[in-house]
């Protein structure tokens, strides 16, 4: 299988880099700046035509979310441009996409995890502009699939888990936010679920049912505190500090985007459609931390 995935340094394409490393059956090609950039269509479809790929992944993303608010042309120009220019890119070479999305487009009021077919409803440019996103992909290639993911983690670039680790570090005692619920998902899972995903496309050919939006997040709900105890428990148990946490309401920690109160995803159609669970949130967080504990080592990069 000839697997492209446009960017090369984010939590899902490293990961998906280092899963493709491991597997023979793949001929793995990556597009990173300054050679190939969201802002040039160019540079996408002809990457694109040289390597002519079987499928393409597309994980990179404006992801500043607070940020995004007082660059709503930036968030736009990546998250919905970008990413119909790759859609397009692909189907020019009658590749299927599939395209990395996000919780934000919904409003957190739902009192039970979203299924794929609740109305949208982002509340935050962010939020927005992945929607675009989401749309685009499907107006520009009739063979997409939409992941929707959720509060992404892993041993490298910036996530919750690493900042609360830092955070224990540096200080006596932390405050965290305990009135808003999600699904944490592990970085190096949603690389082997888009790979086994796109295996599948490949080995059996492209059918109706895989088009449209798939919820992928892990399958344990909790809150930004109970998330943050298991992390710094589990880092204590590894040798970290271990510190006092509060548990404190959203409106305590404000910031200028607007964040779902409940972003629990249901992945009924995951398992339904591609056969694919993801493992437990304990134990893809102890694998984080255990390569987080190697790295402080010097035993991996």
């Amino acid at each position: 299988m000839r697997l492209y995935v446009i960017g090369g340094q984010g939590q899902v394409a490293r990961s998906l880099r280092e899963a493709a490393a491991g597997d023979n059956d793949i001929v793995f090609g990556y597009a990173q700046r300054p050679d190939v950039d969201l802002a040039r269509p160019a540079s996408i479809a002809q990457a694109l035509a040289e390597f002519r790929p079987d499928i393409v992944i597309n994980p990179a993303a404006y992801t500043a979310v607070d940020k995004a608010e007082s660059e709503p042309d930036q968030a736009f120009a990546l998250n919905r441009d970008g990413a119909a220019l790759v859609a397009a890119a692909a189907a020019g070479q009658g590749a299927p996409v599939i395209h990395l999305s996000t919780d934000y487009v919904f409003d957190g009021t739902k009192d039970a995890p979203y299924v794929e077919s609740d109305p949208v409803n982002p509340q935050s440019v962010y939020g927005r502009s992945k929607l675009a996103g989401e749309l685009a992909v499907a107006a520009e290639n009739p063979q997409h699939i939409v992941l929707r993911t959720a509060w992404v983690y892993a041993p490298f670039g910036t996530n919750f888990v690493r900042t609360m680790l830092r955070l224990a570090a540096e200080r006596d005692s932390l405050r965290v936010v305990d009135d808003q619920i999600g699904c944490p998902t592990y970085a190096p899972d949603i690389a082997a679920a888009a790979i086994a995903i796109a295996k599948k496309v490949i080995a059996g050919g492209w059918q109706a049912k895989f088009a449209g939006v798939t919820h992928l997040a892990g399958p344990d709900a909790l809150t930004w505190y109970a998330f943050a105890n298991d992390i710094v428990r589990g880092s204590a148990l590894r040798g970290g500090r271990s510190v006092p946490i509060s548990p404190i309401l959203t409106s305590d920690y404000p910031t200028p985007a607007v964040r779902p109160a409940n972003s629990r995803l249901s992945t009924a159609r995951l398992a339904s459609v591609f056969d694919i669970r993801l493992p437990s949130l304990g134990s893809s967080l102890a694998d984080c931390l255990d390569r987080l504990v190697k790295v402080q080592r010097g035993e991996i990069p």
